[in-house]
């Protein structure tokens, strides 16, 4: 069986393939959920996809996954700079990893500061989907066998 792991995205990302494709590229929130699923399983993971635009719900989501032990790639969009119930609750995560789509340093200044990374064992950004993919891999390696 397959050990979980949960890939929570935050506001907007619902949104990939028709927000901003320059930067976020084409595509949408189905691909997302697709490869993911398919990276993971390569890697004796079972993705757990999930997008909310509600912080609440995001928080709550965290809490479940710290309360079982399982492990979170976290894409906290646009709660990255401000949110800090959301870092409060990625604190409690044993194993989070925070990503990213874009490059949020080559961006606008108020992209630059994350209230996430701080708790985060690491950050993956600016590879576009693949950020989802180098973090499944990290997880994978982190892991006890």
């Amino acid at each position: 069986m397959n050990r979980p792991v949960l890939i929570a995205n935050g506001p907007n990302l619902g949104r990939l393939g028709s927000r901003e494709p320059e930067v976020y590229g084409h595509a949408d929130f189905a691909d997302l959920e697709r490869l993911c699923r398919a990276w993971a399983n390569d890697l004796s993971l079972d993705a757990i996809v999930r997008q909310t635009d509600d912080e609440a719900e995001l928080v709550g989501w965290l809490h479940h996954a710290s309360d079982q032990a399982i492990p979170v790639i976290l894409n906290p969009a646009a709660f990255t700079h401000y949110s800090y119930a959301l870092a409060d609750a990625a604190a409690e995560v044993e194993l989070l990893i925070e990503v990213h789509i874009s490059n949020p340093a080559r961006r606008e200044s108020f992209r630059h500061h994350s209230t996430i990374s701080a708790v985060a064992r690491g950050t993956i950004a600016g590879f576009g989907l693949d950020s989802y993919r180098l973090a499944l891999m990290a997880v994978a390696n982190i892991l006890p066998s």
